[in-house]
């Protein structure tokens, strides 16, 4: 069995890809997609969040919904609007958004391979998110939400990869957020196998968004049983290389500040960290540096050097810093996952965000963070480890739609 393989991709039908290509399904609660797709019938919304098919109010989880996206995409595919390719290809896809690009490989990628820890992970998951996908994928009998995944970059693949974007893209459309999404289809056959061999001797892959499908996907190849080298023996992902990653800031927000006032907390605050009032709104540029906003002051908070663990891949984080010295000890918030007193905002939003929420009176203080670096996550998959809950925001987001991938 291959580390990864080609398939034959599920795509938009030519001059349909604008039509189709959606943002991912958990980027959207089902108000937003409902927005999204008026007038829009051939949306992958319609695939991916079904319930916008059906009453207000209708339970996500009902077996009607997922039945209904299962509709849904007989019907694209009856109508002409997606169309599954004859042979086996790998597509290359480059994401544009801003200053950034980011170029890689749509494949399908071993559940074997993820269940021995070969592809690895850095996340838990939630039982609920993970059998939703596996019941999203049993009634499509498809995987259509690509799992994010990165490498150790490979000069040799970055070659092969550059040379298949010198022909014609099958795609190239700018969505609604300014992203640009552009794909071509490896044609090939030396470039096919070439490429198969080099991602065969790497030591592992990553994966960087996508640890709910990746789950999802194995649960569905064990309950299949295809022999190892079936169809669902494998999982859709897109494979960028480490150099080209993205990861913005995931910030913080506390509702309230534990029954002290704001002068005792930020004096708590000092015991650990050097405090500094600022006149801007601080976007910390190195590690162990976070941003706070409270009482319409923004401040830098540096931790003290000696309390950050040097060969701990997890304690060591940004994220669990602020969590071990400030979070839980002073806010007393020991849970992040379950704890309705604090809420994450991804850097996408902007600093003016965090501003917002505590100015209305919603929340209390906010941190800013330095982006997790990909480096890091790294080391914590090596070591077998898990990051804190939202420790990472990746931009640009993947397209769903483009290309999917059918189980038999």
């Amino acid at each position: 069995m291959s580390l990864i393989r080609p398939f034959p991709g599920l795509r938009p039908t030519k001059g349909h890809a604008e039509d189709v290509a959606a943002p991912p399904y958990d980027v959207l609660n089902s108000d937003e997609a409902r927005q999204r797709v008026d007038g829009k019938p051939w949306s992958f919304l319609h695939i991916s969040k079904p319930e916008i098919d059906m009453p207000a109010g209708t339970n996500v989880y009902d077996e009607a919904v997922y039945q209904k996206g299962a509709e849904n995409l007989r019907h694209m595919v009856a109508e002409g609007i997606l169309k599954q390719d004859q042979s086996d290809h790998f597509y290359v896809y480059k994401l544009v958004m801003g200053e950034h690009t980011q170029v890689g490989l749509v494949t399908i990628a071993s559940v074997a391979d993820y269940d021995t820890n070969r592809i690895r992970k850095h996340e838990y998951t939630r039982p609920d998110k993970e059998d939703d996908r596996v019941r999203n994928i049993d009634t499509l009998n498809a995987q259509t939400g690509p799992v994010f995944l990165t490498y150790k970059h490979s000069d040799e693949v970055d070659q092969i990869i550059e040379a298949v974007q010198q022909q014609a893209p099958e795609v190239d459309i700018v969505a609604d957020d300014g992203v640009s999404h552009t794909l071509w289809v490896m044609q090939d056959a030396q470039k096919i196998h070439r490429i198969s061999e080099l991602f065969d001797a790497m030591d592992c892959l990553y994966i960087a968004d996508g640890h709910h499908r990746s789950a999802a996907a194995s649960r569905v190849a064990a309950k299949r049983q295809q022999g190892g080298d079936g169809a669902a023996d494998y999982f859709l992902s897109v494979i960028f290389p480490d150099n080209q990653m993205q990861i913005l800031d995931y910030n913080r927000v506390i509702t309230d500040l534990n029954g002290l006032s704001a002068e005792s907390f930020v004096a708590a605050v000092s015991e650990a960290f050097t405090v500094t009032p600022s006149d801007a709104a601080v976007r910390p540029t190195t590690t162990g540096e976070f941003g706070m906003y409270l009482a319409n002051q923004w401040y830098k908070l540096t931790i003290d050097n000696d309390k950050i663990p040097q060969n701990d891949p997890v304690a060591s984080l940004d994220v669990s810093l602020l969590a071990d010295y400030l979070i839980e000890p002073i806010l007393d918030i020991s849970d992040p996952r379950r704890d309705k007193r604090i809420d994450f905002v991804g850097g996408i939003r902007g600093l003016a965000e965090l501003e917002k929420r505590v100015n209305s009176g919603e929340m209390a203080v906010a941190f800013s963070f330095f982006p997790t670096t990909i480096e890091q996550l790294m080391s914590v998959a090596d070591a077998n480890e898990v990051m804190p809950p939202k420790s990472t925001w990746f931009e640009p987001k993947l397209a769903d739609g483009l290309v999917s991938h059918l189980l038999d």
